[in-house]
């Protein structure tokens, strides 16, 4: 039996990736609207209501919008914006941090695809926290590196026009300065903690890639453990997972010179975890593609897993 599949923004950049990837499946029936009318309400509600799922690839009020204008109890939704989060009768879209989150993905109606500097943080410390090795009320911070598609269209536009030899792009840049990056709520939320972590995202000139990292002082764990036995336990929380993947300590045998590439998982559904330290302090390091495991790939895993087949399928 093929499945309908409706992208609503499917010309954005990872609704382009997502219809790509689907494209060329034989058990999906891609649904398209007129382009003439993609901002018609009455377009759009036909094919949400006639779509098996909905995968909304939007700016958070049209995503919004979209829920509303759906008038079919069977439409099934991944929303890839912002907008539903945190909203209460919403699944998190991220299998691998547990059993319950992944038999909750496979159930969804109404499913949320994680942004993609979040991904990075709460694959990071989502282990530690379940573990007890993290306190709720932990004082954490993240530092995210992103090719400058991770910060969307209006960035992507500007150092796509901007001249090769601009300085004011050439180096890393931070930016969301005001510390309320729209990512913060779900990092904050679905790892449970009481206060939002300090979170300062830099975007550098290159198109896609993203290195997410967060330092921790050992003294400052509920639990005693070094950088070994961190890597342990994240590795054991992980064990099972293909798309998670926990790299060797350090790094060794992995990462070049003592250099962490922030690309090498591009073009790829992978997330990669590293831990670095020694017994005062260590670092948690998460690589993955910000328009992969980060949007796209995951939205399609996400997928999989609602249909019931392998959640490969597509990706590999």
């Amino acid at each position: 039996m093929t499945t309908t599949i409706y992208i609503d923004g499917e010309a954005g950049t990872t609704g382009l990736e997502i219809r790509e990837r689907l494209a060329v499946r034989g058990d999906l029936e891609l649904l398209s609207i007129d382009p003439a009318r993609r901002k018609e309400a009455d377009a759009r509600r036909e094919l949400l209501d006639t779509a098996d799922i909905a995968i909304l690839c939007l700016p958070d009020e049209a995503a919004r919008e979209a829920v509303a204008l759906c008038t079919s109890d069977t439409t099934r939704f991944i929303d890839a914006s912002t907008a539903h989060r945190t909203a209460d009768g919403w699944v998190y879209g991220f299998p691998e941090l547990s059993s319950s989150h992944r038999e909750a993905v496979a159930g969804a109606s109404y499913l949320t695809n994680p942004g993609c500097h979040a991904s990075g943080f709460i694959a990071a410390v989502y282990p530690l926290l379940d573990a007890g090795v993290l306190a709720d009320d932990a004082a954490l911070s993240c530092t995210s590196l992103t090719g400058y598609s991770g910060g969307g269209t209006g960035m992507i536009e500007a150092y796509q026009a901007a001249a090769a030899d601009d300085p004011h792009v050439n180096s890393p840049r931070h930016y969301a300065l005001d510390l309320a990056h729209k990512h913060l709520p779900e990092m904050t939320h679905v790892c449970g903690l009481t206060h939002a972590p300090v979170f300062l995202p830099v975007v550098a000139r290159f198109y896609r890639g993203m290195l997410a990292s967060v330092p921790l002082q050992v003294r400052t764990l509920a639990k005693p453990m070094d950088a070994h036995a961190i890597h342990a336990l994240v590795s054991a929380h992980y064990a099972d997972e293909h798309y998670v993947q926990v790299m060797p300590f350090a790094g060794e045998g992995v990462i070049e010179a003592g250099l962490l590439d922030a690309t090498a998982c591009n073009g790829t559904n992978k997330l990669e975890l590293f831990v670095f330290g020694h017994d005062e302090q260590l670092v948690l390091a998460a690589r993955l593609d910000n328009l992969g495991k980060g949007a796209s790939g995951a939205a399609v895993q996400n997928l999989n897993i609602m249909l019931g087949i392998d959640e490969r399928t597509g990706l590999e």
